[in-house]
């Protein structure tokens, strides 16, 4: 009598990779881990909102400059001793030097913010250029992080939903542009300022707001689990609560 064949096990639910339910779902998750959550838009956006603050109590702009920096200075050495990523912290000291470059060369304090509008100017028409032409940027952070930068161009719900979600990240860009360029023109600096501060970690606020509201409907199936994101994993599952409405 031959020995029977055994039977396949049943794959353990553990083991098994979390699929994507929906579109918004792999966004949502992958979106997550490319904006740093909380704390990586904070240490975006401090170091500039103290500039500003203090050219608008003090007016004086090399102490401006210096405070700025500074608060940089002292989130980097936060990463720095914990080891952690330093990207977000940087993007800001980047920022504030180019600030000073323009202002300090033209000794003229409203010069700090006119990289500003140059980079949101810039940064929206590369938005909209690449919703014009069907590859929305948004999908390429989606793809940066599954690691197949354009593997999720393959599902056509995937492409509309990063569509939407560029516009949405060019809107605060154009609206930075279309208030702040004409006080800029007419050299209203403490105005200038004011709208710096107000449209500038707020609106951002507001943005990822519309983003978290449009990506928490979830109701746009996956046609393509693979190019959605090669599957999510479960880890990519336990960080969707750092873009949630509490942001």
């Amino acid at each position: 009598m031959s020995a029977s064949t055994p039977s396949p096990s049943a794959p353990d639910p553990a083991e098994a990779p979390a699929s994507p339910v929906t579109v918004e779902q792999v966004v949502r998750a992958q979106l997550a881990k490319a904006l740093g959550g909380v704390r990586g838009m904070l240490e975006a956006a401090v170091p500039t909102i103290g500039f500003t603050l203090t050219w608008i109590i003090a007016r004086d702009l090399q102490l401006a400059l210096w405070i700025g920096g500074g608060v940089a200075v002292a989130l980097l050495v936060v990463r720095l001793v914990q080891r952690s990523t330093t990207q977000f912290v940087l993007n800001s000291l980047f920022g504030i030097a180019i600030a000073a470059v323009f202002a300090l060369r033209s000794g003229e304090a409203r010069d700090a913010f006119l990289p500003g509008m140059i980079y949101n100017g810039g940064y929206a028409v590369v938005l909209v250029f690449t919703v014009l032409i069907g590859w929305p940027i948004v999908g390429f952070i989606v793809g940066s992080v599954t690691g197949d930068p354009t593997g999720w161009h393959r599902d056509k719900a995937l492409v509309r939903l990063c569509s939407r979600l560029t516009l949405i990240l060019a809107l605060p860009c154009v609206l930075r542009v279309v208030v702040q360029y004409p006080l800029w023109a007419a050299d209203q600096v403490a105005l200038l300022g004011t709208a710096k501060v107000v449209m500038g970690w707020p609106l951002q606020v507001a943005t990822l707001a519309g983003m978290v509201y449009l990506l928490g409907r979830n109701h746009t199936p996956v046609s393509d689990p693979e190019a959605a994101g090669v599957l999510l994993s479960q880890e990519a599952l336990e960080i969707q609560p750092k873009i949630q409405p509490r942001d």
